[in-house]
């Protein structure tokens, strides 16, 4: 008898549950969709949509409300850690022609070089590409010959000396930095931004068919070490702090390009300058650099750089001046080869407040990663103190090759 009730309980239970499951999946396809939007963390929008068919078919595949995602750490062309779930997602990719170079990561795209002239965008999540002017437009590329092997682009230098550069220097050391105004799939009017040879700044609109130079009206040669978009305006900033501040949506072409020059605090010393917007606030990162030796076998030169320290200051604009700061409150911060980001670390799990988490985007010998790891972790502001990525534990050494590690936002759209 009591055995017979158990398994009548069991059944009821059964029915219960059946009968709760369908309740959900009949829910109306308007309410279905408005709880989507609701939802702000892409990883939770696709597990949602993988409730049932219903819910699948409700919503749309590609989210457009969802605000920036907390970036995840490109490992290899397929290969990307998610900080907030400790998890590594393995995508479908596009395939890469060899000696692949990731310049860029902005707005959920990457900009991949090789050793032709071409410059692609590429969106990890939707496999979705874009083309930008090639390499040989650039107005200091005089002439570009695939046929003379070591020596096909003929240079101009800012002081008017001409140069030959080989394909796979080009590749790796040319372009610096590449942002974009904003996500391509947003629409057809974006423009991008990069830093060329270290001395220019060079601008091209979707669409173009070559790039312009837009920073040598004063006839004065600056060290752009780092570009960055705030709502559609690009920042950069020189190895000094000077600021240049071009605005994509000016009628004028090529549009133009306001320099600023504020004032520097004493001790203002950096490697490496990074721009990233805060809550709002400009600021400047400088990432020191120390040099060590590594006992790795076959190394020509043990001498690798590495991280030792950061700095970070806040444009006051009011005073154009730096002015340092010595917490970041609940932000985090994200740099390296990436378009910089800003985050409030209590809005998401997995990242810790008051903290820069960078990459290595500077030294030859690190890029190819020679000595058997990489430059890269979270720097600690209130103690100065630097601990490995959760994905490169201690003792580690990187088997991931080509490309270097580097942020990227998923972004669906």
């Amino acid at each position: 008898m009591h055995n017979r009730k158990k398994i009548f309980e069991k059944k009821e239970r059964s029915k219960r549950q059946r009968k709760m499951g369908a309740d959900w999946a009949e829910l109306p396809k308007e309410l279905v969709e408005s709880i989507s939007k609701l939802l702000t963390i892409y990883s939770d929008y696709l597990r949602f949509r993988s409730v049932c068919r219903s819910w699948r078919s409700s919503v749309r595949k590609t989210p457009v409300h969802l605000p920036p995602q907390l970036p995840w750490l490109m490992l290899s062309h397929r290969a990307f850690f998610d900080l907030s779930l400790h998890k590594t997602h393995l995508l479908r990719n596009h395939p890469q022609p060899p000696h692949t170079r990731i310049c860029a990561s902005s707005h959920g795209w990457l900009a991949l070089l090789d050793h032709t002239p071409n410059l692609r965008l590429l969106n990890p999540l939707t496999r979705a590409t874009r083309s930008l002017p090639p390499l040989h437009t650039f107005p200091n590329v005089l002439t570009f010959n695939h046929s003379l092997v070591g020596r096909e682009y003929l240079v101009a230098n800012p002081h008017g000396a001409v140069h030959t550069l080989s394909s796979r220097h080009v590749c790796t050391s040319f372009l610096t930095k590449l942002v974009l105004s904003q996500s391509p799939s947003r629409g057809p009017h974006f423009a991008a931004l990069a830093i060329v040879a270290q001395n220019n700044l060079a601008f091209c609109r979707n669409g173009s068919d070559a790039w312009i130079f837009v920073n040598d009206e004063d006839g004065e040669l600056y060290c752009w070490e780092d570009v960055v978009d705030y709502n559609g305006v690009f920042f950069a900033v020189s190895k000094g702090g000077t600021i240049a501040v071009c605005d994509p949506a000016c009628s004028r072409s090529p549009p133009r390009v306001s320099l600023i020059q504020p004032t520097a605090p004493f001790g203002f010393v950096g490697d490496i300058n990074y721009a990233v917007f805060s809550a709002g606030d400009f600021l400047l990162v400088t990432r020191l650099l120390d040099q060590e030796f590594s006992d790795a076998a076959g190394v020509e030169s043990n001498l690798v750089y590495r991280t030792v320290s950061f700095e970070v200051f806040k444009m006051n604009w009011g005073l154009l001046t730096w002015q340092r700061l010595d917490t970041l409150g609940d932000r985090v911060l994200f740099v390296g080869g990436n378009s910089s980001l800003s985050f409030c670390a209590s809005d998401f799990e997995g990242c810790s407040a008051d903290c820069i988490y960078f990459t290595d985007d500077y030294s030859e010998l690190n890029d190819d990663d020679a000595c058997g790891k990489h430059d890269l972790g979270i720097f600690r502001l209130c103690d100065k103190s630097i601990e490995p990525l959760p994905c490169f534990p201690p003792g580690s050494f990187s088997q991931l090759g080509w490309p270097l590690p580097i942020w990227l936002s998923p972004n669906p759209c």
